[in-house]
């Protein structure tokens, strides 16, 4: 019911229904349950006296007369619900012929008849077979939940020895949450698993977040895959390592994969943004109590995932976050979102400053030689609030490795395929469509082996390839250097 009307359900003592099949019937009921004033007017005689001895307050009368206006014009609400479309359309014709304010909802058969029903002056037009067709959907919809969630539980029940939990490369917040999701499912049926991550957990944010959440990881590096018997890849889609040599049981993800897998389960939703929403309905679904936190992290991971909800949010993404809110510790978020810049970022993020290249709204910056990798991404992400740019590109040089990192808020870019384009002869690309990061042997890149008498002159000579290819996939030309306004 829309605000300007002045009206609330409080204020709405006084109905009308005309016409009462089923559909109408079942509304009188409900209403007289919550004490409402209701007056029921159908032609049907034998209707009508079936009504009465229900002790309903019903009148014969054809809907379609103009008296029956007049016999409405008391009530505050009137709900025209019978199957007769045009009559339907005559009687709000004549009620808002009398210049009444009542509100009216009215009931169509199709998008025409509704559109009709509005242009007359119903406030409300229902369309009973779209509202049937929501409610099927609605009930297929948590149907295959309860379907899936079963699924789920039948091969995490069937691990023997433990679960590995395996998420992409460097993992973000969204990939951390869900998996700790995931073994918190496995251990309330009494199975043990490991969530295992190669690379690093970069970012300062994403380290405060394992900290202060006590989110237990192992590395890659220390696990022996004869510990597992069952393999999940939650999150995984985006790892930037080989899909097709991953053997899996459990497949959990917002992303395709590349490469199919025979798994036992899988649910991939691209249609949401977040596999932590994903585990979030599996939580409820099978009735967990739910961890502190574990809450914390799914909410952090779908807030991380949609730029606090500024970026392609669905329905489920909002419903999730919701239902997690009440159950999160926020004096943790707030820390983990505010983690202290060390004295190196700062002069990273200076020296990024300094050396941009502005094309459009794409920023690309050199930051010179450093010791702390994570200063890239915290470079990264705060030169995209700079006024107009949407997409930003920071790289340096540690020991002989070129590593860069990159940032997008731009829907039209995907700023992962963006270095794959530009590296993919030289370079091990990681990430997704808003943030990607990439590895660039010195060596390869220049062709001239590294030594610490000739660090400078391949900084410069990287610099100006470095840029020119990534503005190329960008699809903007580099200038010849300069700092960017």
């Amino acid at each position: 019911m829309s605000a300007g009307t002045g009206i609330t359900m409080a204020s709405m003592s006084t109905y009308a229904i005309l016409g009462c099949g089923s559909v109408g019937h079942a509304v009188a009921e409900e209403l007289v349950d919550e004490d409402k004033d209701v007056l029921i007017i159908d032609a049907d005689e034998g209707r009508v006296e079936a009504l009465r001895d229900q002790d309903l307050d019903a009148r014969q009368d054809d809907i379609e007369d103009e008296s029956v206006a007049e016999a409405v014009a008391d009530r505050d609400v009137i709900l025209i619900l019978s199957s007769d479309v045009e009559a339907n359309a005559t009687a709000v014709e004549h009620i808002r012929g009398r210049g009444g304010d009542q509100f009216i909802i009215a009931r169509a058969s199709d998008p025409v008849s509704a559109d009709n029903l509005s242009t007359l002056g119903a406030d409300v037009v229902i369309n009973p077979s779209a509202v049937i067709a929501d409610s099927a959907l609605r009930a297929l919809e948590t149907g295959e939940l309860e379907y899936k969630a079963r699924q789920l539980a039948e091969v995490i029940d069937g691990t023997e020895q433990r679960l590995a939990i395996r998420v992409h490369r460097s993992p973000d917040p969204d990939s951390i949450a869900s998996a700790a999701a995931l073994r918190a499912i496995a251990e309330s049926r009494d199975v043990e698993a490991d969530i295992i991550y190669e690379g690093e957990i970069g970012h300062q944010e994403n380290r405060a977040f394992v900290n202060l959440l006590g989110i237990e990881l192992v590395s890659a590096a220390d696990t022996e895959s004869e510990e597992y018997d069952t393999i999940a890849l939650v999150d995984h889609a985006k790892s930037g390592e080989p899909e097709a040599e991953t053997e899996a049981d459990i497949i959990i993800d917002h992303y395709e994969h590349e490469h199919e897998h025979d798994a036992e389960f899988t649910d991939i939703r691209p249609n949401v943004s977040s596999t932590s929403t994903i585990l979030t309905k599996y939580i409820q679904e099978l009735n967990l109590t739910l961890e502190k936190e574990v809450a914390t992290a799914l909410l952090y991971g779908i807030r991380a995932e949609t730029l606090d909800f500024k970026r392609d949010t669905t329905p489920a993404d909002l419903t999730a976050a919701a239902y997690l809110y009440p159950f999160a510790d926020h004096d943790t978020l707030e820390q983990v979102e505010s983690p202290s810049m060390s004295p190196e970022t700062l002069d990273v993020l200076a020296e990024a400053i300094r050396n941009r290249e502005v094309q459009g709204s794409h920023l690309v910056s050199n930051a010179g030689f450093i010791r702390d990798r994570d200063a890239l991404t915290q470079a990264a992400q705060h030169l995209l609030n700079l006024e107009g740019i949407t997409t930003t590109a920071v790289f340096a040089i540690a020991e002989d490795t070129i590593y860069l990192a990159a940032r997008s808020k731009d829907i039209r870019m995907d700023i992962g395929r963006v270095l794959e384009e530009a590296f993919e002869d030289s370079g091990e690309t990681a990430g997704h469509s808003t943030d990607a990061s990439v590895e660039i042997p010195l060596g390869i890149f220049t062709g001239i082996e590294v030594s610490e008498d000739n660090r400078e002159t391949l900084l410069n000579l990287t610099e100006e390839a470095v840029k020119t290819k990534l503005f190329d996939a960008m699809g903007v030309e580099s200038s010849d250097g300069g700092n960017g306004n």
